[in-house]
């Protein structure tokens, strides 16, 4: 019986077929791995945006089934296979994960955390050594039980310095627990301070709404909006935050993205209707995908259109959340952004910048466009598809799109507040002073609201351009700086 490459949900066949093994003595009997790695090439093959440009992925690159096995065993592992079908440079985003069960949870803010968010920067005296500042503490976790606070700085973990070389096994190694020492800020080169901390990692949700409330400042009600990830569990949540705005009738609206690295671009479409509401039906974004999706699957399906409902269902169709938009009608909005706004976050920045006034506060955002999706080893690549492996958990999210607004603009260089194309303020967070969310004392919603009751950028004396992080705790999730659409049918 002759045996076909299967291209995926797309519904139509490679041109490779292979021998069975009555064809020929020389068939491989796969193991695992070889199913592993002729996942990856499937998957690749069917919804990398760069297939064409990557000679591994070409449609005749393998005749049969021996031949791909045989090459990719060349490989050490499914990762390194993976890494080897990747268009560097062009490509910084997708990756592959050995258990998409941590995946999942992760696009739905579960992760194993001790909840104490945090980003790594260097000394400024040191080529080497590295300290954490705390972002923030997400609620009921054990950071905040045992009374971790925004603006703590770390230093060393388990009595050693953290540096370049080790941060990632003292924080994200694989024991669930580890002692972070505390510092004072010292302009830049902390000093231990006495204080240490024993910290125990546990599966921990994040509700991404973190912060909402309305802010009186003069005559102005003006709504902020702490919000840390596009997750799509969390919408009515997200909703209702804006039923509360609209409620309060608000002015003006700050949406604080500066530690929100991305999603869903259902919930980035969501929030965009709330910000507004008067563009019901028109185009918020389109996406672009490699021929073969294009070829094989509707037009209009890369379209992306405003909203004024949530529809949210699950993998097998039911419908989980069916709610009207609470909608601002706002025809201008002020977002605080930073080096980790990313993906979906930046995607809301680009596609209301088509209809209203946006204004940003912050620095630079990291520049990404492109999307993914999560691809199975089953029959369609689905979670759902047919005879879905059960000897391993690999999962890949390859970029399959670039997505840009109504105008067909994006910026893959991200966005800078103050420049000529991004309308603010250009302001760093000030590590030794970062002041607590959601009041005046944060620094960025402090010169926000000033900027939104005299109109003026003024001159403030912080500096404007921070140092470069060199990791954050959001990285080390699954999820980390994604930006997903679900699987396009036809």
């Amino acid at each position: 019986m002759k045996k076909i490459i299967q291209l995926s949900i797309l519904t139509f066949l490679l041109l490779i077929a292979s021998c069975t093994k009555s064809d020929s003595e020389d068939v491989i009997e796969p193991v695992v791995n070889d199913d592993i790695n002729y996942f990856i090439w499937n998957g690749m093959n069917a919804y990398y945006l760069w297939q064409k440009d990557v000679p591994d992925l070409a449609d005749n690159r393998f005749a049969t089934f021996s031949e791909l096995y045989t090459y990719f065993r060349g490989y050490s592992s499914p990762e390194n296979v993976f890494e080897s079908l990747l268009n560097r440079p062009a490509d910084r985003f997708s990756w592959i994960v050995d258990d998409y069960i941590e995946l999942e949870n992760s696009f739905q803010g579960i992760n194993v955390s001790n909840g104490m968010e945090f980003g790594l920067k260097r000394y400024n005296n040191s080529a080497v050594n590295i300290y954490g500042y705390v972002r923030y503490v997400i609620p009921n976790s054990d950071a905040a039980a045992k009374g971790i606070k925004r603006g703590m700085l770390f230093n060393a973990v388990n009595g050693t310095q953290l540096t370049d070389s080790n941060y990632t096994s003292l924080l994200f190694g694989n024991s669930t627990n580890y002692t972070a020492e505390f510092a004072d800020y010292n302009n830049g080169n902390p000093i231990s301070n006495g204080t240490s901390v024993n910290l125990n990692k546990t599966q921990l949700q994040e509700n991404p709404v973190a912060i909402s409330k309305v802010i009186t400042d003069g005559n102005k009600k003006i709504g902020y909006l702490l919000y840390n990830q596009f997750a799509s569990t969390y919408d009515r949540q997200l909703n209702a935050a804006f039923a509360n705005f609209k409620a309060a009738n608000v002015d003006e609206l700050i949406i604080d993205l500066r530690y929100n690295g991305g999603g869903s671009v259902r919930t980035s479409t969501y929030l965009g209707g709330m910000i507004t509401g008067q563009f019901n039906g028109q185009l918020y974004s389109k996406e672009i995908w490699n021929e073969k999706v294009q070829d094989a699957v509707s037009a209009d399906r890369f379209l992306n259109n405003f909203t004024d409902e949530i529809k949210n269902t699950d993998q097998n169709g039911n419908v989980v959340v069916q709610e009207n938009i609470n909608s601002l009608n706002l025809n201008s909005v002020y977002f605080i952004v930073s080096g980790s706004t990313a993906s979906a976050s930046e995607l809301v920045i680009n596609a209301l910048s088509a209809y209203i006034d946006v204004k940003l506060v912050g620095t630079k955002t990291v520049g990404k466009q492109v999307g993914s999706i999560t691809l199975y080893d089953s029959e369609d690549l689905q979670r759902d598809g047919n005879n879905l492996n059960p000897d391993h958990r690999y999962a890949m999210q390859p970029i399959v799109l670039e997505i840009s607004n109504k105008n067909g603009q994006n910026n893959p260089n991200g966005y800078t507040p103050g420049s000529v194309t991004s309308p603010g303020i250009a302001l760093a967070e000030d590590y030794g002073n970062l002041g607590v969310l959601g009041e005046r004392s944060d620094p960025l919603l402090d010169r926000t609201l000033t900027y939104i009751s005299t109109g003026s950028k003024g001159n403030f004396s912080q500096k404007s351009v921070e140092y470069s992080e060199i990791y954050n705790s959001k990285l080390a999730t699954p999820a980390s700086n994604n930006m997903y659409v679900k699987v396009l049918k036809k």
